[in-house]
């Protein structure tokens, strides 16, 4: 994969663009501004990236829907996106 710089002109950019993932076993597709549906290899929904912004940078929450309550439960939140991924395959 090639990375390419991207300028950030305010801290909502860099929470609506969709993370660069380095493994290819999963993909991310939107699902809301800052919040993406975490796709596995065989396209089933393992869980949900959300972005968030911190004064140190953008943090990356690891959720799952709770059906039953029609609410999100927060795995963890983490520095970088692959490891918030990470959390969701376990």
């Amino acid at each position: 994969m090639i990375r390419t710089h991207t300028t950030l002109h305010s801290p909502s950019d860099a929470l609506t663009l969709t993370p660069a993932l380095r493994s290819p076993k999963e993909h991310l597709v939107r699902a809301a501004e800052n919040l993406w549906r975490v796709h596995d290899a065989h396209d089933r929904i393992i869980g949900h990236l959300r972005t968030l912004w911190h004064p140190l940078g953008v943090r990356y929450r690891a959720e799952r829907l709770h059906l039953a309550t029609g609410t999100f439960r927060s795995i963890g939140e983490f520095w970088s996106p692959d490891d918030a991924v990470s959390a969701l395959r376990g």
